[in-house]
Parts: C-alpha cells; structure tokens; sequence
C-alpha cells in the first residue's frame, strides 16, 4: 500500500503548466501557492484544499516562504468537484495518510466544506471564467467587447495560465464533454451539442485526444 508524506515546494518557484491524468487533493499545511488551471486563478493558504478532476491541467506560483502540501488521490469518476475547500484539521488528515490512505480519503471528503471561488476582476480571469462555458463567443469579439485588442488579451491570457485561450478553451471543452459521458445515459451525439461541439465526430476526436480512450470506451470502462 502506498502511503502519502507531506511535500515542500519550493519557494519563489513559478511551475510551468502541466496535466495530471488522475484525480487529485491537495491539502495546504503552510503557506501558500497560486495555481491558475481549470477552475481559473485561485490563491489556497494554509486549511485550504484544492481538487483536481481527472486530466487537469494547472500552473503553479509558489510563495516564497515555507509552502508545505499534502496530495491525497481522489475516485476516478465523473462527478465535478468543488474547487476549492475548507478542513477544519489537516493534521488529522496528515496522520491518517500515513497510516492508511484510503482512510485519509475519506475522511478528508466527509470533513471537507466548499469555499467560495474569488471573483474575477482581472481581464485574463474574466476571460478564463468565460471560456469555461458550454456558449463561448470568439475570443476577437469578447476582447473587442472589454475594449482591447485580440493580441492584448491572449498575451495576458498566455502569461498568467501558461496556455494560449484558445487552447484552454479546447480543453476545458473535452473535459467537460467527458465527464457528461461518464456521469450520463445521455447519446453522443446530444452531449456533443450540449458540451459545445459541431457534431459527435469532433467530439470524439477531442476527447479521445485529452483522454486516450473514445466516448464509447470510456462508457464501456467505467460501468
């Protein structure tokens, strides 16, 4: 059985973006880090929790004192997690990680309490709130609308979230066309207009991209 430690991150580091195929915890023991990722720019201090869904994708700045973490493995399944969270005891859960992370788990999902997302006021966070929807306009028009360029928006995008908008938007879209396949009886072809696709062939193609398995594998697989 593997067993969980608490991890130091590195201070004053800026981590590029990557992805994480499984679902993941991570519980902040000390300090505090900034991950800009798919749930957009959130700051989590020491109590705090941060869930990832499964194919998540983030960039990290971590703060220049002592930033200690916990990553804990969530369920592998299509529910939506909150993205941010309160524990009232970390090092009960710290204790239990390194005794059985199983136990750990759960006790860190019945103790759990969601906390509320910070609003966005800056224009890449605005923009990052936008291209998480199902109904995204172009990036041109949406720019053009808050009074800037395209090329403006997309270098401020790019700078803070470590992708380009049209990127993110594309994977955000894949990942939420693949929990609505997983979590759902729905056909195909309606989750593919539902998640913003032209037809279930492009959908098919995203998500097999973002996973490595088509819709229809994934339905065979998880039930």
């Amino acid at each position: 059985m593997q067993l969980f430690q608490p991890s130091l991150l590195p201070a004053a580091a800026d981590i590029a973006r990557h992805h994480h195929r499984e679902p993941y915890a991570t519980v902040v023991l000390a300090g505090a880090y900034e991950e800009a990722g798919d749930a957009g720019r959130l700051a989590a201090r020491a109590g705090e929790v941060l869930l990832h869904g499964p194919f998540s994708a983030h960039r990290d700045r971590i703060s220049g004192g002592r930033t200690m973490v916990l990553d804990l493995p969530l369920p592998f399944d299509g529910r939506d997690w909150p993205a941010r969270a309160r524990i009232d005891d970390p090092d009960h859960i710290v204790r239990l990680a390194e005794r059985d992370p199983i136990e750990a788990v759960a006790g860190l999902l019945d103790g759990i309490v969601p906390a509320p997302v910070d609003e966005a006021d800056d224009l890449p966070d605005r923009l990052s709130d936008v291209l998480r929807t199902s109904d995204t306009p172009r990036i041109g028009e949406w720019a053009a609308a808050q009074g800037r360029s395209r090329e403006h928006v997309s270098r401020g995008f790019e700078k803070l979230y470590g992708v380009s908008p049209a990127v993110y938007r594309a994977d955000c879209r894949a990942k939420r066309a693949w929990r609505m396949i997983v979590a759902s009886d729905e056909c195909l072809a309606g989750i593919a207009v539902a998640a913003g696709y032209a037809d279930q062939a492009h959908m098919t193609r995203a998500v097999t991209g973002l996973t490595g398995a088509s819709p229809r594998r994934w339905r065979v697989a998880l039930r």
